[in-house]
């Protein structure tokens, strides 16, 4: 974006602000300016820059109250200047919210997430991304947003909420301009834009929007749940021989999950199948295989202000008898995939310096992804960090393995207002 056209658009968000600010008493804006920079640990990582982050963010946020109605909206500015500078904005959130007869509608653009795993997804379909979450922004940039209209009912039965996304909204993948990733035609790990990867996405049509429902219920003190999903696979899986192109395959997810206190703690369980639409029969080696996957999870304060949970994912390969012979048996894939889990989290000095690790590590891929991050809140205001993500395996193509030359350190310092 040019920088006439962010002049522009500012000084239109700014005319906005005052009028609605100076017209209405229940208007409440906040936000925060951020400065991220972070940079690459390995010097043969194939991205056109050494640096992973270099960019000063403003989000402006607003919230509206007035009787049965809510509006709310978050709004980035952003300079980003990693490789070649660049000025841009993004309404991260702009929805309005009210009740009508026995139903809640939210509609509008929107992060939405649910289920009961630590940054493990199994019946949450929405959008992630993963390139913000790899390069050390703030955890919300985990969740991408997408324009949703969401209906809750709520009744004795339970409460279900029913989530229809007209256009199909994919992840947020690395895609080799920031950060490297495997590339299995040419096998090795591979970035820069003759590498740039991105996933043709299904037609806009009325057939290929998103629809997700949850209904859930306490039984006593265990929140339960039950899931659908009606769409695609988040990430470019499959892929389409006559073009050469990575696109999203059709899928269809069906889970549960149970959530309770226990032992002074959090336990968490959750299921669902995931049927692979395009390939029924788990024949086709160019799209993935049905799975069925579950997730346990434990969380407890361990001791005075330390906070630590465990969690166990295994995921099986529907049809892999078919999948092993289709390959001719030269696979390392195996049937059962597992992966473990943990997070620690340690407050320090009245609770102004927060010390944070989590790691993943599967045993069966033999790889992991390290994430850490120290923040220290300096004042009401103002709050440093200093984080780093590391990846490793013992090969490039498994989840964590592909990353492998993309670890990095970052530093952040955010004001509040």
């Amino acid at each position: 974006m040019n920088a006439v056209k962010m002049t522009l658009i500012a000084t239109i968000l700014a005319l906005i602000l005052v009028t609605v600010t100076a017209s209405a008493d229940d208007v409440y804006i906040s936000g925060f300016l951020q400065g991220l920079y972070g940079g690459g640990l390995h010097d043969d990582n194939p991205v056109p820059s050494d640096l992973t982050a270099s960019e000063t963010r403003l989000q402006m946020k607003l919230e509206s109250y007035r009787g049965s109605a809510e509006f709310f909206g978050r709004l980035d500015f952003y300079y980003d200047g990693y490789n070649e500078s660049e000025y841009d904005w993004e309404l991260r959130e702009g929805y309005i919210k009210f009740r009508m007869g026995a139903f809640d509608f939210k509609i509008g653009r929107q992060v939405l997430t649910w289920g009961t795993g630590d940054l493990i997804f199994i019946n949450d379909n929405f959008a992630k991304d993963y390139q913000s979450f790899f390069i050390g922004r703030d955890d919300q940039y985990l969740k991408a947003p997408q324009d949703a209209l969401r209906a809750a009912w709520y009744s004795p039965l339970g409460a279900l909420d029913v989530v229809w996304t007209p256009k199909f909204t994919p992840n947020r993948v690395p895609t080799g301009l920031r950060l490297s990733y495997y590339n299995p035609l040419v096998g090795d790990i591979v970035g820069g834009e003759q590498f740039y990867m991105e996933g043709r996405e299904p037609e806009t049509e009325f057939k290929n929007s998103e629809l997700s429902a949850r209904l859930k219920r306490y039984f006593g003190t265990a929140d339960i749940a039950l899931y659908f999903y009606k769409g695609f696979y988040k990430n470019p899986e499959g892929m389409d021989m006559a073009t050469m192109e990575a696109y999203y395959p059709e899928l269809f997810v069906y889970g549960a999950s149970m959530r309770m206190p226990i032992f002074e703690g959090i336990f968490w369980v959750e299921g669902g199948y995931s049927d692979s639409r395009d390939d029924p029969d788990g024949d086709i080696t160019t799209i993935p295989n049905s799975e069925i996957a579950g997730l346990a999870g434990f969380e407890r304060q361990v001791a005075n202000n330390l906070t630590a949970n465990i969690q166990y994912q295994a995921i099986y390969m529907v049809d892999y008898d078919k999948f092993e012979e289709n390959v001719g048996g030269q696979t390392e894939v195996d049937e059962v995939y597992h992966l473990l889990t943990s997070r620690i989290t340690q407050l320090l000095r009245m609770e102004t310096v927060v010390l944070s690790g989590f790691v993943f590590y599967s045993p069966s891929q033999e790889d992991v992804y390290f994430r850490f991050s120290a923040d220290y809140k300096y004042n009401d205001a103002l709050t440093l960090t200093l984080g780093g993500n590391i990846f490793d395996g013992t090969e490039k193509w498994t989840d964590f393995g592909t990353f492998m030359k993309n670890d990095n350190l970052y530093f952040k310092a955010t004001y509040g207002f």
